[in-house]
């Protein structure tokens, strides 16, 4: 399924897909898994396993120096490397998930290096095509993005900025000014990672962003445990866990049901109160 065989663009079914969540939970659950890991196959078979409980995707393009991931993911993506997963590969597991019938949204997660490698115009392309909805690379300031952001915005896709707790207050404007999409919220400063607690600040920080911000709030960096997500799912419309879904893939020999157990999980933590 490309973005014109389902005739709508990438930001209306990340829009919708919001739109859904909302009605029966606190917030909607991206989900993020290295592309590739712990080879093509697995990770295909994960990424479909954990469809069913996400309500959007966040697909990482492994790169050899991913400076906003914390070990685990980058540990990840090593490996992904290792078994010959280019942006090429990438781009060619998304199509196969869309043929399989997987209608979830899709972020891809990837670094600027390999985007200009393969060629912006040509990323932005290939990824419609394959089936993408939008972009997410850490690595790409606001003030750096508008070629990419242009062409994202032609396709149909979104291109999503980060704001971090120790962003401006002219950076916030110019953020929420320009988003599309979502916005991502980095709950922490450093490299994400499964941590034990969510920032004490959370709550501080979202509400400096909230009053300017036209599209929803997605906080991620940090989040394990479904209590977590259910305390961040009350602050923010969206939650993102990456690397606590690695790790719980990482400790068994069924990784697709230990996905989708450890994500239903998560989801379940976010359904609202009858």
């Amino acid at each position: 399924m490309t973005q014109a065989d389902n005739h709508e663009d990438g930001r209306t079914r990340i829009a919708a897909a919001f739109q859904i969540a909302a009605q029966t939970q606190t917030a909607a659950l991206m989900p993020y898994f290295t592309l590739g890991y712990p080879d093509r196959n697995a990770s295909l078979a994960v990424i479909e396993a954990i469809a069913p409980y996400s309500d959007l995707l966040e697909l990482g393009v492994p790169f050899s120096d991913p400076l906003a991931d914390g070990p685990t993911i980058q540990h990840s993506a090593q490996i992904a490397l290792e078994k010959g997963t280019t942006t090429a590969v990438c781009l060619d597991i998304v199509r196969e998930l869309r043929r399989r019938g997987i209608q979830t949204p899709i972020m891809l997660m990837g670094y600027t290096n390999p985007v200009l490698a393969y060629g912006q115009e040509k990323y932005v392309r290939d990824a419609a095509a394959a089936g993408v909805d939008g972009f997410i690379i850490p690595d790409l300031p606001p003030e750096e993005a508008v070629e990419l952001e242009t062409l994202a915005q032609k396709a149909g896709l979104a291109l999503i900025h980060f704001l971090a707790p120790t962003s401006s207050p002219a950076r916030i404007a110019n953020v929420t000014a320009r988003a599309s999409g979502f916005i991502y919220l980095v709950s922490l400063t450093g490299v994400t990672g499964a941590r034990t607690a969510v920032q004490a600040d959370l709550a501080d920080f979202v509400a400096r962003v909230r009053p300017q911000a036209t599209v929803p709030l997605a906080v991620g960096f940090g989040i394990s445990a479904p209590e977590q997500a259910a305390n961040v799912g009350h602050l923010a419309d969206r939650v993102i866990v990456g690397s606590a879904l690695i790790n719980a893939v990482n400790q068994s020999n069924n990784k697709s049901a230990a996905a989708a157990q450890f994500v239903r999980t998560l989801q379940l933590s976010l359904k609202k109160a009858d």
